[in-house]
């Protein structure tokens, strides 16, 4: 089962609310900085906190990184970036002192009881296309006397004090500026449209140097041997902590491995880091290898180097359609999970009007899709269309965007590091 709910985590908030209001007090004896910066991101080392930490980083700017797990602080000095536990006294303390605090998930990406009073950047880790946030009924979701509406309406108003400290939420494009301000509660000024930093690797250079690129970080994460085969990834999304409807049968493996064979391809099993769900073959096979979030934190790189991607409700979809790639949509709950969670819009004007309801049909689409020319054309031009909806940036430029709006919207001034001072 997932290590998360937001039933489970929800009552773990109420739980916390004295050591929140201690923080608070704490913070307001603190004085902040004058250009102290610290990072963290739920998904580990990576994501749209890696790629502006690395612009922070070359304009010389005091930076931390805060770190959840010893996997983390290995990734961490790998790439030679300053760490310490976010969960420490020197971690309360470096979250209290800094003037900057930027975050991918929410505050727990940092020391949560120390925000109070930072300048905080929400960067937040994909489009939405089902409802998050305040728009979404799950969100209140608590363990704790789960059909009382009064502590439901307690759960809305402390999402909404939260949200109330972020002062930068960069949006992708108008459209979804429209439904980050309503997850949020936050005004226009707030979430302004300078495309997301963590999609400027699907950008940045030509096309081969991007798969060139992709197929570098894929051997990083041990799958080298993958020769010139066409790489297909399959991401579904997280389900709240209920297991994953998809998971194929032993007849729908045999099929789907039949046909990887046939064309020369492999499936990348890439589950949610909090879902549920066995996706080991029931024989032994080299067409289908794991790619969790243990072998890689960041997938978003890797997209370069696919032939198509097969998901569910997760934003990769969006992030697919910079490519372009092919996406096959397999939603086999798709009535229950729009009750339950909700989209933005319809599923169809993302999806088509063909998804998948079961492995049977994901099969037959993607050896068309292998074969036929034309069927992958079609494809990419779904993604392109998809990609002028959501994307009003695509060039490689995101970072820097945010980058600028956090100077200006916490009054810092760029720094200019000393040998770029000799040489000027």
């Amino acid at each position: 089962m997932a290590s998360f709910s937001f039933g489970a985590g929800n009552a773990a908030k109420l739980a916390r609310i004295p050591l929140y209001a201690v923080g608070r007090l704490v913070t307001l004896a603190i004085p902040r900085s004058r250009d102290e910066w610290v990072f963290g991101c739920g998904a580990g080392i990576g994501d749209g906190a890696l790629a502006l930490w690395q612009r922070v980083a070359a304009d010389a700017h005091p930076a931390l990184w805060l770190t959840g797990s010893e996997s983390e602080a290995a990734d961490a000095s790998a790439l030679g970036i300053p760490h310490i536990p976010r969960m420490s006294w020197r971690g309360f303390w470096r979250t209290a002192r800094a003037r900057v605090i930027v975050v991918t998930h929410g505050f727990g990406d940092v020391n949560r009881y120390a925000v109070s009073g930072a300048f905080v950047a929400q960067l937040w880790h994909g489009i939405p296309l089902k409802r998050i946030g305040l728009d979404s009924p799950e969100t209140l979701r608590s363990s704790i006397l789960p059909r009382s509406r009064l502590l439901r309406r307690a759960l809305g108003a402390m999402y909404r004090g939260t949200a109330r400290q972020i002062d930068l939420l960069p949006a992708a494009s108008p459209l979804v500026r429209g439904r980050l301000e309503s997850a949020f509660g936050l005004p226009d000024a707030r979430v302004p449209v300078t495309g997301e930093p963590r999609v400027d690797v699907l950008s940045t250079g030509t096309p081969d140097e991007r798969r060139e690129r992709a197929r570098a970080v894929l051997a990083h994460a041990g799958l080298s041997s993958l020769g010139d085969s066409r790489l297909v990834l399959y991401a579904p999304t997280w389900r709240d902590g209920e297991p994953d409807p998809a998971i194929p049968t032993p007849a729908q493996w045999g099929r789907l491995i039949d046909v990887l064979e046939a064309r020369d391809a492999v499936l990348l099993v890439r589950s949610h880091p909090l879902g549920a769900g066995d996706y080991e073959p029931p024989f032994a096979t080299d067409r289908v290898h794991p790619l969790g979030s243990s072998q890689l934190r960041d997938a978003t790189p890797a997209l370069p180097a696919l032939s198509a991607l097969v998901t569910d409700y997760s934003s990769m979809a969006f992030d697919a359609s910079l490519v372009p790639l092919p996406v096959l949509f397999l939603a086999p709950d798709v009535e229950a999970y729009a009750r339950r969670r909700g989209f933005y819009g319809r599923f169809s004007d993302v999806a088509g009007t063909d998804p998948g309801t079961t492995w049977d049909d994901i099969v037959a689409q993607l050896d068309t899709l292998l074969v036929d020319p034309m069927v992958r054309e079609e494809r990419i031009a779904r993604a392109e269309e998809l990609s002028a909806r959501v994307h009003s940036y695509r060039d490689g430029e995101n970072t820097a965007r945010v980058y600028r709006a956090i100077l200006n919207g916490a009054q810092l001034q760029r720094r200019v590091p000393e040998h770029r001072k000799s040489t000027a």
